[in-house]
């Protein structure tokens, strides 16, 4: 494969952080454009180019595209918050949507050969189990929503523009480098974050909601190939782990490895997908089959990574827009 220059947006964050280790492991160059508002800039890998930030400046992002000429950019920029965005329905469709739409007229007007976007499993919303990529998108939340009207952009700029596009639908992914500070989403972070600090794991509802926590070295090597693989071409594929287990279950195993032991904080349930796990045939077909990490070793992985870097202060998001109906406890961060 030759080298060729490509563009990881969201590349100070968890997951486009290890997707632009990736792509340079690949032999790739990599430009990191992040605006620091959920990563670290200590995140982004020895020998990538950063560039501070955000993708809604056209002005910025006009420019970034004229100089570099990538052949194939990686779209990971996105605030990932399934729950707050029925609170931030202004800030989630203009981070999320908005921004995405700048990223792709810059892409088309300079000539980028592929978008790699990572959408979610959101996007299907109370769906049948296993979701699979045939099924009509039914998304529940603003998040879900905004995911998928990108997707259906991407495939009206390639019918328009010929801009190849691959989708990958990931979900509930967990690992080092993950921002155990933001209250609002990774459950395993937020879990984590308050063992460090002795305080109680908070649940909302009983617990029984299911989902599969997905270890981010089995996802981050198959996004990144995404950008070259001829088979992927327009497609949309689910990725991330098979077996899905209970947030009761999740927050024992995480105690049980830090050994402490499990206090949890019931909060009242909130309106959320009660069970979501996808299928992941179509991307084995594609990208073949490796053995999963499993549960266990991947949260004793990013155990020792958070002993390591320590208690990350939470903060409020600011500012919430819809106050109505928002949960207790984030009305009380």
């Amino acid at each position: 494969m030759r080298r060729m220059k490509t563009l990881v947006t969201g590349g100070a964050g968890f997951m486009g952080s290890h997707v632009a280790e990736s792509l340079l492991k690949m032999g790739h160059d990599v430009v990191v454009l992040d605006n620091l508002s959920g990563g670290f800039l200590e995140n982004v890998p020895c020998g990538a180019k950063f560039i501070q930030g955000d993708i809604c400046d056209a002005g910025l992002v006009d420019k970034l595209f004229a100089e570099h000429e990538f052949a194939v950019v990686f779209h990971l920029a996105a605030y990932a918050a399934e729950g707050l965005s029925h609170f931030i329905r202004r800030f989630n469709y203009t981070n999320n949507l908005v921004g995405s739409v700048t990223l792709l007229n810059a892409a088309v007007a300079s000539g980028v050969r592929r978008l790699v976007f990572t959408s979610s499993i959101a996007v299907y919303g109370k769906n049948q189990l296993p979701m699979s990529e045939d099924l009509v998108p039914c998304s529940e939340d603003p998040y879900g929503i905004a995911k998928f009207a990108v997707e259906q952009d991407l495939r009206a700029a390639f019918n328009m523009f010929g801009l190849e596009f691959v989708i990958f639908r990931p979900h509930n992914v967990y690992g080092e480098r993950q921002n155990i500070g933001d209250p609002y989403r990774n459950v395993v972070g937020i879990f984590m974050n308050r063992i460090l600090q002795g305080l109680p794991l908070p649940i909302f509802g009983d617990g029984s909601q299911t989902r599969a926590f997905t270890y981010i070295g089995d996802v981050a090597g198959i996004i990144a190939r995404g950008g070259f693989e001829p088979g992927a071409r327009n497609e949309v594929f689910n990725v991330g782990a098979d077996q899905p287990v209970s947030v009761r279950q999740l927050a024992e195993k995480i105690c049980s490895v830090f050994g402490v032991e499990c206090r949890l904080d019931f909060q009242p349930p909130r309106q959320e997908v009660l069970h979501a796990f996808s299928s992941h045939d179509k991307v084995r077909k594609v990208f073949g089959s490796v053995p999963p990490v499993p549960l266990e070793e991947g949260i004793a992985r990013m155990a020792e990574w958070v002993k390591k870097t320590g208690i990350r202060k939470s903060h409020k998001f600011d500012p919430i827009e819809l106050n109505k109906n928002l949960p207790p406890m984030w009305n009380n961060l």
